[in-house]
């Protein structure tokens, strides 16, 4: 079984970002930290043109936070470090000043979607099928919820919410706007996330950072917009009902 970690690789001025855990690419909050730290340096790295986030292996892309984890918090300072993991990595995606062009080859669920919807160009197979699966366990996906409503909408966004037992198949996210286009295999997928992204690293990149400003204006407050969500995960996952439901999962 392979170990997890976060690497990235350098190629023709393209950063290929790849986290991975053999929990269905679960992540837990050293990953999610060093993921985060990762895009940051990235985001510095003159010899990166373009990012390109991805998870490894060919199944699920990202099955969300730890579910380990989660089931040991028992306080609600615990709750909030612990969902803060997702909103660290959106911010941080939020505040590179490079595209990141994501790379989804699977199902992904949670923060998993988060990640998806917080990237500049989002790329999948028909594989990709999204969940947020937050409510079935007594909380919600409020970190998460910030970016994907501002990919999807609010509408498709409270839908994939309420319908918290449902996996959407790619080509609804791709009709809602979080997917650009959708492949038939992840062959497929990665010849056209390299060409995309090594294209782009023949544009000027200035003009690319001015894009990222405006595609992101009206976030600057997500620092603390995000940190409030975590807050309340941070207590909602330790209410009666969700204590039962995790019971389950022990």
């Amino acid at each position: 079984m392979t170990d997890p970690y976060v690497k990235i690789d350098i190629v023709n001025e393209v950063g290929y970002i790849e986290f991975f855990h053999p929990a269905h690419n679960s992540l837990p909050g050293n990953l999610l930290a060093e993921l985060a730290q990762t895009i940051t340096d990235a985001g510095t790295n003159n010899a990166i043109k373009v990012v390109v986030l991805k998870s490894g292996k060919d199944r699920t892309f990202c099955a969300g936070a730890s579910f380990k984890e989660l089931i040991n918090i028992n306080d609600e300072a615990t709750g909030k470090v612990f969902f803060s993991g997702f909103a660290n990595v959106i911010n941080a995606m939020r505040k590179c000043p490079k595209f990141i062009i994501g790379r989804i080859q699977g199902k992904t669920v949670g923060g998993g979607v988060g990640l998806a919807a917080s990237t500049d160009y989002c790329m999948a197979s028909k594989y990709a099928s999204i969940k947020l699966s937050e409510l079935n366990i007594g909380i919600g996906p409020f970190v998460v919820g910030p970016a994907i409503e501002r990919k999807i909408g609010l509408s498709a966004m409270s839908q994939i919410a309420i319908d918290a037992n449902s996996f959407y198949p790619a080509e609804w996210a791709q009709q809602k706007g979080l997917f650009t286009h959708v492949y038939e295999s992840n062959e497929a997928l990665d010849e056209a996330v390299k060409n995309t992204a090594e294209h782009l690293c023949t544009y000027n990149v200035e003009a690319m950072l001015e894009m990222k400003k405006i595609f992101w204006q009206h976030t600057d407050h997500w620092d603390d917009l995000l940190a409030e969500r975590a807050q309340i995960s941070g207590r909602l996952v330790l209410s009666d009902f969700t204590k039962e439901k995790l019971k389950g999962f022990k």
